[in-house]
Parts: C-alpha cells; sequence; structure tokens
C-alpha cells in the first residue's frame, strides 16, 4: 500500500500561560525571567501545611477562553490532584481538573483549501505549571527553578478533527490569535507562554477505529509541530506497511535530526489516580457571571475582517493577513486613525514590515515602533515630503531606533527633493548621459523611460520627486 492509503488523524492538547499577575493558588508573580527560585513562596514550594487559595482571575479567564470558542461553561467545577512524580512537580501531583472540567463541548472553524471545517474542543480546563529543571551538562547533575510553579495554565484539548500537518498549523494559528484578541495571554512560544501536546497516529482510509497513537509533549513552535506530525506519521505508516505495531508512547522531537525518539510509554487517565483536591472548595459559576464575562468579549478576528472588507474597503486577502494577529491589527488600526490611509498601511505591513520580522525572526509583539509612527510615516510619503524609497530606509531605522519619523529624515538628510529647477538640472544631465535611452524611447520601448527615472533617483539618493522625474522626462524626450 502507499501512503495516499492512509489518513493521518491528529489531536492537540494546548497549554496556555494566562496573562494574571499572581499565581494560580498563591500571591507570587507570574513574570518571566527572573533569578532562579526568587517567584516562590511556600505554598508554589510545597511545604507542609501551606495551603493553596484559587485565584479568582484564572476562573474568569478560562470562562472568558470558553465563551471565545463556543463552549458549554459549567455552573459547578471543581480542582483535582493528578498524581505523578517530576521532579520539577514539588508536591509530586498536580492539582487540575479532571472529569468536571470548566469549559466543554467547544469549537473552532478554520479555512481549508476545501473551504470552513469545524474543529472540536473537548475541554478547556485550568491546571497549575510546573517547574523547570536547568541541565548542567558539565557537572552531568541538574538543578530545579521553582519560579514557574504554580503559573496559571488552560488546557485547550480538541477533538481528533485534524487531518494533516497543515490542519493542525491552520488550527494553532487561529487558537493563538484569539487568545491573543481576547486577551488572557501574551502566548509568547519562545517564552513556552503557548505549547501543544502533539497526538498523531494512522489509519487505513475508509476505516472508523483510530489507531495507536504516539504523543509528543511541550512542542512550542509552529514549525516544529508541522515537522514532527510529517515524521512521525510517516514513521507510523513504514512501521505498519512491515508488518510492525505500533505502540503508545511518548515521544521527544529532535530538532536538529528531525526525527522522533521513545521517552517513555503513554499514560493513561487511570495512571493518574485522579481525586477531588480536598484543600480547595468547588467553583460555582452563577449564569449572571457568564453573562458579565461574554458582555466583555471584544470584537474577534472574523468581525474585525468583516469590518475591515466594509469600512476600509480592503481585499479579503489583506483582511485576513491582518487579522491574524491582534498585534498587526491593533497596529493597522491605530495607525490609520493617524493617517486615515489604510490601503498604504496595510501595504507596509503586509510587505516591507512583514519582511522585516521574517528577516530578524520577530513576533509581530516584537514591533519596537509604535502605531503612531508608522502613521507619521504614512503621512510624510502622501504630503511629498519623502519618496517611497526614503520611506523604506525610514522603517529600517524605525526597527533599529524607533522614533519620530520626521526627526529621523531630518537627522539623516532625508527630505524629498522636489525644487523643479533642481530635478530639472538632474533630468538633463542623465539625459545627456543616456543617449541611447533617448533613441529607444522613440523606437517605441518604454522600458527606457523607467531605466532614466532609475538613474535620476540613483543620482539623487532617491531623494527626488518620482512623479516629477517622470513628468519632466516625458517633457524633454517629447521635445
Amino acid at each position: 500500500m502507499s501512503r495516499e492509503d492512509y489518513e493521518v488523524v491528529i489531536g492537540l492538547e494546548v497549554h496556555s500561560e494566562l496573562s494574571t499577575k499572581t499565581k494560580i493558588f498563591c500571591s507570587c508573580p507570574t513574570e518571566f525571567g527572573g533569578e532562579p527560585n526568587s517567584h516562590c513562596c511556600p505554598i508554589c514550594m510545597a511545604m507542609p501545611g501551606a495551603l493553596p487559595v484559587l485565584n479568582k482571575k484564572v476562573v474568569e479567564y478560562a470562562i472568558k477562553a470558553g465563551l471565545a470558542t463556543n463552549c458549554k461553561i459549567a455552573n459547578i467545577s471543581k480542582n483535582d490532584r493528578k498524581n505523578y512524580f517530576y521532579p520539577d512537580l514539588p508536591k509530586s501531583y498536580q492539582i487540575s481538573q479532571y472529569d468536571i472540567p470548566l469549559c466543554t463541548d467547544g469549537y473552532v472553524e478554520i479555512e481549508t483549501e476545501n473551504g470552513t471545517k469545524r474543529i472540536g474542543l473537548t475541554r478547556i480546563h485550568i491546571e497549575e505549571d510546573a517547574g523547570k529543571l536547568n541541565h548542567d551538562e558539565y557537572s552531568r547533575g541538574s538543578l530545579v527553578d521553582l519560579n514557574r510553579a504554580g503559573v496559571p495554565l488552560i488546557e485547550i484539548v480538541s477533538e481528533p478533527d485534524l487531518r494533516s500537518a497543515e490542519e493542525a498549523d491552520i488550527y494553532l494559528k487561529k487558537l493563538k490569535s484569539i487568545l491573543e484578541y481576547i486577551e488572557v495571554s501574551d502566548c509568547k512560544m519562545q517564552e513556552g507562554s503557548l505549547r501543544a501536546d502533539v497526538n498523531v497516529s494512522v489509519r487505513k482510509k475508509g476505516t472508523k477505529e483510530f489507531g495507536t497513537r504516539t504523543e509528543m509533549k511541550n512542542m512550542n513552535s509552529f514549525r516544529s509541530i508541522t515537522r514532527a506530525i510529517e515524521y512521525e506519521a510517516e514513521r507510523q505508516i513504514e512501521v505498519l506497511e512491515q508488518g510492525g505495531k505500533i505502540e503508545q508512547e511518548t515521544l521527544r522531537w529532535d530538532e536538529v535530526s528531525g526525527k522522533t525518539f521513545s521517552m517513555r510509554d503513554k499514560e493513561d487517565a487511570q495512571d493518574y489516580r485522579y481525586f477531588p483536591d480536598p484543600d480547595l472548595a468547588i467553583i460555582k459559576i452563577s449564569d449572571e457571571m457568564i453573562e458579565k464575562i461574554k458582555s466583555e468579549l471584544p470584537e474577534m478576528p472574523e468581525n474585525r475582517r468583516e469590518r475591515y472588507i466594509k469600512e476600509f474597503n480592503l481585499p479579503e486577502y489583506d483582511s485576513n493577513i491582518l487579522t491574524s494577529s491582534k498585534y498587526i491589527s491593533d497596529l493597522f488600526e491605530n495607525a490609520v486613525k493617524i493617517c486615515n490611509n489604510p490601503k498604504a498601511v496595510s501595504n507596509w505591513i503586509m510587505t516591507d514590515i512583514t519582511r522585516i520580522l521574517n528577516e530578524k525572526e520577530q513576533e509581530p509583539n516584537e514591533i519596537p515602533f509604535s502605531a503612531e509612527q508608522l502613521g507619521e510615516l504614512v503621512i510624510l510619503i502622501d504630503k511629498g515630503t519623502i519618496s517611497s524609497a526614503i520611506a523604506k530606509k525610514v522603517l529600517e531605522e524605525l526597527f533599529e531606533n524607533p522614533r519620530n519619523p520626521e526627526e529621523i529624515i531630518k537627522e539623516k538628510g532625508w527630505i524629498q527633493i522636489s525644487d523643479e529647477g533642481a530635478i530639472k538640472e538632474v533630468v538633463l544631465k542623465i539625459l545627456e548621459a543616456n543617449p541611447q535611452s533617448i533613441v529607444d524611447f522613440k523606437a517605441g520601448k518604454d522600458r527606457a523611460l523607467g531605466f532614466l527615472v532609475g538613474q535620476a533617483m540613483k543620482e539623487t539618493k532617491g531623494k527626488a520627486n518620482p512623479q516629477m522625474l517622470n513628468k519632466m522626462f516625458l517633457e524633454e524626450l517629447n521635445k
């Protein structure tokens, strides 16, 4: 049988750190970084006799995430102890939720090449994060940092509805966008604020029963997740084709080799010996509280996209790109308020700003300049103060040393030349130096005009007004 005879089945368990100021069961700060073990107290260090107290804001954020993903919200919920040993989990159990999670039966819709597809969400529940092991390869030991222990998480568990690495990538990016829009998580994958456990299995097409799944834990890169799914699916198909059997196990993805390696047998729910946490009260949520949180939900990506198409007359493609990230969308909207030129702002974001972010391998939230500065840049172009070529230089400068664009062009001497006398002088000089281009233009070769304008822009280091150059070259060439 061939690869085309098999179907890949993918389910994702996404862990997102919540943007609360304090931890889930104590008042220690949740901010990233800090000296090891400096954001700790007896509660998150699991000292004997220390009792947890549930952070109300964690519950509110989880409900917010549930409502934004079309979930049912439980009026009665509880916390459970999930028992397992890891050296960075000081209690030797994790406080999570088992049989009565806060949110159930939701869905997220994604756009695929075959149209809109609904990905079911089994549940969203709250839990605490574990600490972190810092491995020292020289002393051959590990040190425990408990700063992250007790940081609040929501775990978003999908149904096994994804059928390709591409669909998983689209789903994850959509989920990230939703969490950013509702402002419950900063979703900084490089800091571990958003990570996923990836479950993969394969089955022959037309088969209803699922194959045996493997799980890859704590992946925090879209590219790595895509590569890992593709590799693991191929590996499982190869094992089955050779008459082997897939073992249910937890795997480690190695980015360098591009392969998965076995870590341990995969645990099932019964292995964790869940039971209700006796130190925490039942969570009771009123319908009034749910309605209040629902009324405070912001405009979601789909609604913004439709508004951009109608209000700003932007193409659907542009609107999709702009609303895929809240940071980009807010940058666009606030810049438009300054310059009142949505198409120009959209073009700058979708071309040069995106290019520079890719080159620097930065996320949108790492853009160093403000929407006001971007809007001012567009105004300077619209007024003819600078050309588009100079504007590209200003943008590069904004990424390196953000400040007022007008200050930059004065400091660098980049103000556009719009003086007719000065431009005519340049035009005559370029024509005199390029007689063949004059002959070509007379012979009907339109490219000759573009060449001459380009030479003039080079002569003026991009500062000449391009519209005036075009006009004057045509006047001289048509004499």
